[in-house]
């Protein structure tokens, strides 16, 4: 979680506190400028030249942006009691803020992630089932880590795609 002491000064402050206590340097919390660069590119002409003071206004604003977002999500999960900022805590965020028409778009891209993400995990486990069963055959079978591995390919309640 973002720590919402008063030692935060922000991205645009000379210095912070991480979590620990510890000085940060201002420019270890902001985006890399190569990053917010590429970003800005994408959007001009070909042609179109950034000055290196657009490329580092736009680093403080898109980093600020970021803090405000996060420390709002953070502090709804601080009042839920919960230690994990999550996609929806994001998306409730920007809404609470006044950034709603951000969050529709977020939601449909969660939920595509999410879709994505179950697809994988389930072809990684069916994957890593077919490779159990046919290594299983060369290897003792008294490993341990792999009985329990096998233990849970094999649960029940573990969906694995129908081919």
């Amino acid at each position: 979680m973002v720590d919402n002491n008063n030692n935060n000064i922000g991205a645009s402050g000379a210095a912070n506190h991480d979590e620990d206590g510890a000085m940060m340097k201002e420019q270890e919390q902001l985006l890399p400028i190569a990053n917010v660069g590429r970003i800005m590119r994408q959007i001009l002409p070909p042609n179109a030249k950034i000055s290196k003071e657009a490329k580092e206004t736009m680093q403080e604003c898109v980093s600020e942006f970021i803090s405000f977002v996060t420390s709002e999500a953070s502090e709804k999960c601080r009042k839920e009691r919960r230690k994990t900022v999550n996609g929806d805590d994001v998306s409730w965020a920007l809404g609470a803020l006044g950034f709603e028409d951000y969050t529709g778009p977020l939601r449909r891209f969660l939920h595509r992630y999410r879709e994505q993400e179950g697809e994988r995990i389930s072809s990684s486990a069916a994957n890593n089932n077919n490779n159990n069963n046919e290594n299983n055959q060369d290897k003792d079978n008294n490993n341990p880590e792999d009985q329990q591995q096998r233990k849970l390919l094999n649960h029940p309640h573990i969906q694995r795609p129908n081919f």
